[in-house]
Protein backbone atom coordinates (compact mmCIF):
# COMPACT_ATOMS: atom_id res chain seq x y z
CA UNK A 1 0.00 0.00 0.00
CA UNK A 2 1.39 3.37 -1.02
CA UNK A 3 2.41 5.85 1.37
CA UNK A 4 3.49 9.58 1.20
CA UNK A 5 5.85 10.99 3.96
CA UNK A 6 6.23 14.29 4.10
CA UNK A 7 8.89 15.79 6.13
CA UNK A 8 11.96 18.05 5.75
CA UNK A 9 14.61 16.17 8.31
CA UNK A 10 16.05 13.74 5.71
CA UNK A 11 16.85 11.50 8.42
CA UNK A 12 13.44 11.51 10.09
CA UNK A 13 11.93 11.07 6.58
CA UNK A 14 14.46 7.99 5.95
CA UNK A 15 13.45 6.54 9.54
CA UNK A 16 9.95 7.13 8.88
CA UNK A 17 9.80 5.22 5.51
CA UNK A 18 11.90 2.18 6.86
CA UNK A 19 9.73 1.62 9.51
CA UNK A 20 6.76 1.85 7.34
CA UNK A 21 8.14 -0.27 4.66
CA UNK A 22 9.03 -3.17 7.52
CA UNK A 23 5.06 -3.06 8.24
CA UNK A 24 4.45 -3.38 4.31
CA UNK A 25 3.80 0.33 2.67
CA UNK A 26 5.34 1.42 -0.34
CA UNK A 27 6.93 4.70 0.97
CA UNK A 28 7.52 7.78 -1.42
CA UNK A 29 9.11 11.49 0.39
CA UNK A 30 8.28 14.89 -0.01
CA UNK A 31 10.83 17.52 1.50
CA UNK A 32 8.74 20.42 0.95
CA UNK A 33 5.10 21.56 1.31
CA UNK A 34 5.26 22.29 -2.26
CA UNK A 35 5.64 19.02 -3.77
CA UNK A 36 3.63 17.30 -0.96
CA UNK A 37 0.48 19.40 -1.85
CA UNK A 38 0.95 18.85 -5.60
CA UNK A 39 2.05 14.80 -5.14
CA UNK A 40 -1.45 14.35 -2.87
CA UNK A 41 -3.40 16.16 -5.03
CA UNK A 42 -2.74 14.01 -8.31
CA UNK A 43 -1.58 10.97 -6.82
CA UNK A 44 -3.32 8.25 -4.87
CA UNK A 45 -2.29 7.15 -1.75
CA UNK A 46 -3.60 5.18 1.52
CA UNK A 47 -1.77 7.39 3.88
CA UNK A 48 -0.14 10.34 4.24
CA UNK A 49 2.84 11.11 7.28
CA UNK A 50 2.62 15.36 6.90
CA UNK A 51 4.95 17.35 9.10
CA UNK A 52 3.36 21.34 9.49
CA UNK A 53 7.18 23.10 9.47
CA UNK A 54 7.69 22.53 5.84
CA UNK A 55 9.52 24.69 3.77
CA UNK A 56 7.96 26.51 0.68
CA UNK A 57 4.67 26.11 1.94
CA UNK A 58 3.49 25.26 5.77
CA UNK A 59 1.90 22.09 6.48
CA UNK A 60 -1.26 22.91 7.17
CA UNK A 61 -1.82 25.12 4.69
CA UNK A 62 -1.04 22.11 2.38
CA UNK A 63 -3.19 20.09 4.62
CA UNK A 64 -6.34 22.80 4.06
CA UNK A 65 -5.59 22.75 0.25
CA UNK A 66 -6.15 19.00 0.05
CA UNK A 67 -9.31 18.80 1.77
CA UNK A 68 -10.75 22.04 0.29
CA UNK A 69 -10.12 19.90 -2.89
CA UNK A 70 -11.84 16.86 -1.79
CA UNK A 71 -8.99 14.57 -0.98
CA UNK A 72 -9.65 11.99 1.62
CA UNK A 73 -6.60 9.87 2.46
CA UNK A 74 -6.17 9.70 5.73
CA UNK A 75 -3.11 12.09 7.66
CA UNK A 76 -1.08 11.78 10.69
CA UNK A 77 0.28 14.81 11.22
CA UNK A 78 3.89 15.34 12.67
CA UNK A 79 5.09 18.30 14.35
CA UNK A 80 7.19 19.81 17.21
CA UNK A 81 4.85 22.10 17.83
CA UNK A 82 3.45 20.96 21.35
CA UNK A 83 0.54 23.13 22.27
CA UNK A 84 -2.95 21.85 22.60
CA UNK A 85 -4.13 24.74 20.27
CA UNK A 86 -1.60 23.84 17.27
CA UNK A 87 -3.08 20.39 17.88
CA UNK A 88 -6.84 21.89 17.20
CA UNK A 89 -6.16 23.54 14.43
CA UNK A 90 -4.55 20.25 12.64
CA UNK A 91 -7.47 18.62 13.52
CA UNK A 92 -10.11 20.84 12.66
CA UNK A 93 -7.67 21.35 9.22
CA UNK A 94 -8.60 17.49 8.30
CA UNK A 95 -6.12 15.50 9.92
CA UNK A 96 -7.58 12.40 11.09
CA UNK A 97 -4.36 11.78 13.83
CA UNK A 98 -1.61 13.73 15.84
CA UNK A 99 1.56 12.68 17.01
CA UNK A 100 3.83 15.46 18.46
CA UNK A 101 7.60 14.71 18.14
CA UNK A 102 9.64 12.88 19.71
CA UNK A 103 8.21 9.87 18.88
CA UNK A 104 7.83 6.04 19.21
CA UNK A 105 8.10 4.68 15.63
CA UNK A 106 6.23 1.61 16.79
CA UNK A 107 3.59 3.66 17.80
CA UNK A 108 3.78 5.62 14.42
CA UNK A 109 3.47 2.57 12.51
CA UNK A 110 0.48 1.39 14.74
CA UNK A 111 -1.69 4.88 14.11
CA UNK A 112 -1.05 4.26 10.66
CA UNK A 113 -2.14 0.72 10.37
CA UNK A 114 -5.29 1.84 12.40
CA UNK A 115 -5.74 5.11 10.03
CA UNK A 116 -5.73 2.92 6.64
CA UNK A 117 -7.99 0.21 8.08
CA UNK A 118 -10.47 2.45 9.71
CA UNK A 119 -10.68 4.73 6.30
CA UNK A 120 -11.40 1.60 4.86
CA UNK A 121 -14.14 0.78 7.14
CA UNK A 122 -12.41 -1.95 9.39
CA UNK A 123 -12.81 -1.32 12.87
CA UNK A 124 -11.19 -5.12 13.65
CA UNK A 125 -7.23 -4.98 13.75
CA UNK A 126 -7.49 -8.28 11.79
CA UNK A 127 -9.69 -8.63 8.05
CA UNK A 128 -11.07 -11.76 7.69
CA UNK A 129 -12.22 -13.22 4.71
CA UNK A 130 -13.61 -16.27 5.30
CA UNK A 131 -11.28 -18.79 6.95
CA UNK A 132 -8.31 -16.78 5.72
CA UNK A 133 -7.33 -14.16 8.11
CA UNK A 134 -4.71 -11.07 6.83
CA UNK A 135 -3.02 -9.62 10.14
CA UNK A 136 -1.43 -6.24 9.00
CA UNK A 137 0.25 -6.38 13.00
CA UNK A 138 1.98 -9.19 12.01
CA UNK A 139 1.61 -8.81 8.37
CA UNK A 140 0.80 -12.75 8.67
CA UNK A 141 -1.80 -14.84 6.48
CA UNK A 142 -3.35 -17.76 8.21
CA UNK A 143 -6.10 -20.01 6.84
CA UNK A 144 -8.04 -22.41 8.62
CA UNK A 145 -5.05 -21.15 11.50
CA UNK A 146 -2.30 -22.57 9.26
CA UNK A 147 0.17 -19.97 8.25
CA UNK A 148 0.32 -19.11 4.55
CA UNK A 149 3.92 -18.18 3.46
CA UNK A 150 3.40 -15.32 0.85
CA UNK A 151 6.51 -13.50 -0.56
CA UNK A 152 6.18 -9.55 0.05
CA UNK A 153 4.58 -8.83 -2.67
CA UNK A 154 2.23 -11.83 -2.38
CA UNK A 155 0.98 -10.42 1.25
CA UNK A 156 0.72 -6.74 -0.16
CA UNK A 157 -1.00 -7.37 -3.25
CA UNK A 158 -3.77 -9.64 -0.95
CA UNK A 159 -3.48 -7.01 2.12
CA UNK A 160 -4.72 -3.93 -0.21
CA UNK A 161 -7.85 -6.02 -1.99
CA UNK A 162 -8.22 -6.95 1.76
CA UNK A 163 -8.75 -3.38 3.04
CA UNK A 164 -10.70 -2.63 0.04
CA UNK A 165 -13.07 -6.09 -0.01
CA UNK A 166 -15.94 -5.65 -2.10
CA UNK A 167 -14.39 -3.01 -4.56
CA UNK A 168 -13.37 -3.83 -7.67
CA UNK A 169 -9.40 -1.85 -7.72
CA UNK A 170 -8.33 -1.78 -11.15
CA UNK A 171 -5.04 -3.22 -12.31
CA UNK A 172 -3.21 0.44 -12.73
CA UNK A 173 -4.19 1.01 -9.41
CA UNK A 174 -2.86 -2.22 -7.86
CA UNK A 175 0.93 -1.54 -9.71
CA UNK A 176 1.06 1.82 -8.14
CA UNK A 177 0.30 0.02 -4.60
CA UNK A 178 2.38 -2.78 -4.91
CA UNK A 179 5.57 -0.95 -6.36
CA UNK A 180 4.90 2.95 -6.38
CA UNK A 181 4.36 5.26 -8.73
CA UNK A 182 7.56 5.19 -10.38
CA UNK A 183 7.41 1.43 -11.47
CA UNK A 184 7.06 0.62 -14.72
CA UNK A 185 3.40 -1.05 -14.65
CA UNK A 186 3.41 -4.35 -16.52
CA UNK A 187 -0.25 -6.06 -16.83
CA UNK A 188 1.34 -9.53 -17.54
CA UNK A 189 3.23 -9.20 -14.04
CA UNK A 190 0.64 -8.72 -12.06
CA UNK A 191 -1.50 -11.67 -12.99
CA UNK A 192 1.21 -13.69 -13.11
CA UNK A 193 1.32 -12.27 -9.57
CA UNK A 194 -2.22 -12.42 -9.04
CA UNK A 195 -2.21 -16.27 -10.20
CA UNK A 196 0.54 -18.03 -7.57
CA UNK A 197 -1.28 -15.25 -4.66
CA UNK A 198 -4.47 -17.56 -6.00
CA UNK A 199 -2.68 -21.32 -5.87
CA UNK A 200 -1.64 -20.78 -2.06
CA UNK A 201 -5.00 -18.94 -0.85
CA UNK A 202 -7.62 -20.59 -2.76
CA UNK A 203 -8.97 -19.67 -6.46
CA UNK A 204 -12.35 -18.62 -5.44
CA UNK A 205 -10.93 -15.63 -2.84
CA UNK A 206 -9.98 -13.04 -5.86
CA UNK A 207 -12.02 -12.46 -8.73
CA UNK A 208 -11.21 -11.36 -11.80
CA UNK A 209 -13.67 -8.43 -13.63
CA UNK A 210 -12.50 -8.59 -17.17
CA UNK A 211 -11.70 -4.94 -18.58
CA UNK A 212 -12.28 -3.81 -14.41
CA UNK A 213 -9.70 -5.03 -12.46
CA UNK A 214 -9.44 -7.67 -9.32
CA UNK A 215 -11.87 -7.77 -6.61
CA UNK A 216 -12.46 -9.79 -3.12
CA UNK A 217 -16.31 -10.18 -2.59
CA UNK A 218 -17.85 -8.91 0.59
CA UNK A 219 -18.32 -12.92 0.89
CA UNK A 220 -15.54 -14.62 -0.60
CA UNK A 221 -15.76 -18.56 -1.85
Amino acid sequence: MRALCVEDDAKIAADIAAALEAAGFVVEIARDGEDAWFRGDTEDFVLVVLDLGLPKLDGLAVLKRWRANGREMPVLVLTARGSWIERVEGIDAGADDYLPKPFFMAELVARARALVRRSAGHAAPELALGDIVVDPRRMSVTRGGASLSLSPLEYRLLSYLAHHRGRVVAAHELMEHLHGGDDARDQNALEALVARLRRKIGAGVIETRRGFGYCIPDTPA
